[in-house]
């Protein structure tokens, strides 16, 4: 192993600690203080309630647990979006789980919480996969209550999720374990059954306060609507429970006696490991996002025995196209060659830009996997397309555009991984979220922007000189370069993978060595649902 190898793999194992440690911090939801009043109450947390429901030693990859990192910061913040969302097996069926945390603000909703809700619908739906619900939520946190009740993407739209997941047949379970209060109402009782447990969970459109406030009705919580009122006289929930266990346990059984689901058919033979040593990806991986290297290196390490069989390997080399297992899936691969190549007519092109001829080459790539039925693996590593006289002469925005078109109509299911650079248009043409990647996550070296830092600080620092300027300010070099320093840190801090975690641009930060593991659970979940359309490209400029 040479020097480079051994610095690189000490920053990227760091970084890797570095996530360790956050998850750590919130994975406390609330704090250890709200941990322990929850269990005064008799009752489990979020994340104890998802571990005892899942099926003991099984797999299980958790969604959006950086949702809201440094956000709402003046209203005392919400970790992990007051909400637990996990893939995992129940009573060996794999199903999507989600769980108010209620050491959150009482597991009100902000914002984040309600667009963390419907990703995790949005996964059950796209897969047809069993959701189960675990209520215990006052409900939505009200001093913000202009951005999460009215429009499209917000509160509402869980309850018309509900609606659509029971037409297409898709089980959902809800569990209340807590406060259910007003709209929030709906949504387990628009799920197929409802367990309720006793003492500690409610059920109502108005509580007590606001009934006495409304009408001059005098009534406590638990009358007007505990587990016994909606067993035993309103019918509203199915089954009661005397505590969390219990209504996790009801969960199990039921989930125990469900039909097989529809396959997919996708391609899967016995898993094998890699060859090669996947701990090396640290090592291979560079320090800075600017540093060439060989992704061919990187796949080697993913896929199953390390092999691959490459699509068009003397053309377009920019982007590696190929053939591979992963967990003995059979995948399409598409990754940005980051490694400085030569063309056959002698002329370099930069590694992680995507050209014309690499273009043309994805396109017809992802053409094959959909008629073949293989699904898509995107390794995006991008800085972009080729800019210049050249590309824009040769038709770089046609060819991209095919690209772009190819991604967004294909009809297998798309997996996307961010290794390192996500920069502009390259990021769309790699299936970034705005292309439906079944689910899309991102190594702790991963940078999202419209371009890199210093590049946006250079454009950014022109405009800014050249306002201060026009007001007739003077700006010495030390200035420029303050400004500069200012700059550069601001925009730093948006590219970083937490900042796209956090706002749901990806569904996880993970560890390079859980990539297999996400990609296989993906896969597995995407074989719930027949494909029902026919790939078509639409209308394109050959």
């Amino acid at each position: 192993m040479d020097l480079n190898f051994n610095k690189n793999e000490d920053h990227n194992k760091l970084l890797v600690s570095d996530l360790k440690k956050r998850f750590l911090k919130v994975k406390l939801g609330g704090g250890a203080k709200k941990i322990e009043k929850q269990h005064a109450k008799g009752k489990l947390t979020a994340r104890e309630r998802i571990d005892y429901l899942l099926d003991p030693k099984s797999k299980s990859i958790e969604i959006a647990a950086f949702a809201g990192e440094d956000m709402y910061v003046e209203h005392g913040g919400c970790p992990s979006g007051g909400v637990v969302v996990k893939i995992g097996y129940v009573s060996g069926r794999q199903c999507v789980v989600v769980a108010n945390d209620a050491t959150v603000k009482a597991g009100a909703w902000f914002p984040i919480t309600a667009k963390k809700n419907l990703r995790a619908q949005e996964i059950a739906i796209e897969n047809k996969l069993p959701i189960l619900y675990l209520v215990d939520s006052a409900g939505v946190y009200l001093p913000m209550q202009d951005e999460i009740f009215p429009d499209k993407e917000h509160f509402g739209r869980i309850f018309r999720n509900n609606a659509i997941m029971s037409s297409l047949g898709i089980t959902q379970i809800s569990a209340i374990m807590g406060s259910c209060v007003a709209g929030g109402a709906y949504l387990p009782i628009m799920s197929d059954e409802a367990i309720i447990v006793d003492k500690t969970a409610s059920i109502f459109l108005a509580g007590s306060y606001l009934v006495k406030a409304a009408i001059g009705e005098s009534i406590d919580n638990e009358t007007l609507g505990g587990a016994s009122t909606h067993c035993e006289i309103s019918g509203v929930t199915d089954y009661k429970a005397q505590d969390d266990k219990e209504a996790l346990d009801k969960i199990k059984s039921i989930m125990d006696k469900i039909g097989a689901a529809d396959c997919a058919g996708f391609n899967r033979i016995k898993p094998l490991k890699p060859k090669e040593n996947p701990d090396d990806i640290f090592g291979i991986l560079p320090k800075s996002r600017a540093d060439q290297y060989d992704t061919y290196e990187i796949i080697k390490r993913l896929v199953d025995g390390s092999e691959f069989e490459e699509y068009k390997a003397g053309y377009g080399k920019t982007i590696i196209t190929c053939y591979a297992r992963i967990e003995g899936w059979s995948v399409g691969i598409v990754a940005n060659q980051r490694k400085l190549v030569k063309t056959k007519k002698g002329e370099m092109q930069f590694g992680g830009v995507i050209y014309n001829d690499s273009a043309d080459k994805a396109t017809r790539f992802i053409a094959n996997c959909n008629q073949k039925k293989i699904p898509l693996v995107f390794l995006q590593d991008v800085t972009g397309f080729m800019v210049g006289s050249k590309s824009e002469h040769s038709g770089i925005i046609k060819d991209g555009a095919k690209m772009v078109n190819a991604v967004s109509n294909s009809v297998v299911p798309k997996f996307t991984i961010i290794m390192g650079n996500s920069y502009g248009a390259g990021n769309y043409a790699m299936c970034g979220k705005a292309y439906d990647p079944r689910l899309i996550a991102a190594w702790p070296s991963a940078e999202l922007a419209v371009m890199s830092g210093n590049s946006a600080s250079k454009v950014l620092l022109q405009i800014e000189t050249a306002a201060l300027k026009k007001q007739g300010q003077n700006i010495t070099k030390e200035q420029e370069q303050e400004l500069l320093s200012k700059i550069k840190q601001k925009y730093d801090h948006q590219v970083s993978p937490y900042y796209a975690a956090a706002r749901l641009w990806t569904d996880a930060i993970i560890n390079p060595l859980e990539t297999r593991t996400w990609i296989s659970m993906g896969i597995e979940a995407a074989n719930h649902a027949p494909i029902e359309k026919k790939f078509n490209l639409g209308v394109i400029q050959v």
